[in-house]
């Protein structure tokens, strides 16, 4: 069984082979490159296929999440540190830039960077000089191929002034933009066969096919999760499935909307959404240890979370700022549980719920 890391882009559609194009004449440059696109789409992907055909391929492919850290774990986790810079540094420690000498380092959620580490950045490519958390002096300069990855605007972010734009310019030598699933459905089928062959080759499974009526529906769904989504759904149907071919009823029903209008949420989904419900209501547990963490580690979907969501909001008439103290968030978090919120397609409206009390 192959690694993830190691899977092509897949889908042979105008947009796929067009940017299969741009990846064959990029690689082969040291070009700094930036790759936009919304979640879920396979930045990284596209990342590791540059460095794959390139004059670096035969060294290390390194990828930071700018996102997964605070600012002074992410400097350590880029620049290194020195023993006794900080609480628990009992030791010297590379940071990433430094192991991905002669390789790529691939720079995924750009966007979430400080002001401060954008400006080490900006240093570190005008100078390729690596300054370690609590050195004295510069270190040696390391050869390094940036690749940077976001799904956010960063031209939006550079003229509200959160974003820098001398790094915004330097790091988009090559622009390359993934496409999203729903602008690409010629790809879906092939893409689906791909997931059920990888998942019932390590999973037991009765599973072998999807039936024609099931294809259908996977290919006009809109995927707001992209790739990701439909990798998830699939494996789930995996597991859960029971006969050899995959049928409407199989599918989650943001896939099949109707299932939620006529006959409520399958008796999974709804089970999670109490279970986490109860926790967070009646025991006093927080999202951010309970549900985030979960979500994160993809053992929940997006699915369960919006029915989180919405059973909360039929307790507070639509009222997110209370579903967050409910939550047992400080007030102080609420814009993050809504960018958390947007930024993963977990969010309902609010409105709906109101309409509901007024009525």
């Amino acid at each position: 069984m192959r690694d993830k890391h190691d899977r092509e882009l897949i889908g042979a559609s105008q947009p796929m082979s067009k940017l299969r194009s741009q990846i064959r004449q990029v690689a082969p440059t040291d070009a700094k490159v930036l790759i936009t696109g919304d979640s879920g789409v396979g930045k990284e992907l596209v990342a590791r296929a540059l460095h794959k055909q390139s004059a670096r391929a035969d060294h290390d492919f390194v990828p930071v999440n700018c996102a997964g850290l605070t600012e002074t774990l992410l400097e350590s986790e880029l620049f290194g540190h020195v023993k006794g810079s900080f609480t628990g540094a009992f030791r010297d420690q590379p940071g990433k830039l430094e192991l991905a000498h002669h390789g790529t380092v691939f720079l995924d959620e750009l966007g979430e960077m400080t002001p401060r580490m954008q400006s080490l950045l900006l240093r570190f490519l005008e100078t390729g000089e690596l300054q370690k958390v609590g050195a004295d002096q510069l270190g040696a300069k390391v050869d390094v191929r940036v690749i940077a990855a976001t799904n956010r605007d960063l031209q939006a972010l550079v003229r509200e002034g959160t974003f820098r734009e001398d790094l915004y310019y330097r790091l988009r030598v090559i622009h390359l933009h993934v496409p999203p699933l729903r602008e690409r459905k010629r790809d879906i089928p092939e893409l689906v066969e791909h997931f059920l062959a990888e998942f019932t080759g390590r999973t037991p499974s009765v599973i072998r096919e999807v039936s024609p009526e099931a294809m259908v529906l996977l290919t006009e769904h809109s995927w707001p999760g992209n790739v990701r989504e439909l990798e998830n759904v699939l494996e789930r149907i995996v597991v859960e499935a029971q006969h050899e071919a995959i049928q409407p009823a199989d599918l989650p029903s943001e896939v099949l909307p109707q299932l939620e209008r006529g006959g409520g949420l399958p008796e999974h989904r709804q089970s999670t959404a109490d279970e986490l419900y109860k926790l967070l209501t009646e025991e006093g547990r927080c999202f951010w240890t309970t549900v985030y963490p979960l979500y994160m580690q993809r053992e929940i979907t997006r699915a369960n979370v919006r029915d989180l969501v919405r059973k909360a909001l039929e307790e507070t008439c639509g009222s997110y700022r209370v579903v967050a103290r409910m939550f047992n968030m400080d007030d102080a978090d609420y814009k993050r549980f809504l960018n958390f919120l947007r930024k993963h397609d977990c969010q309902v409206p609010y409105r709906d719920y109101r309409l509901q009390t007024l009525n």
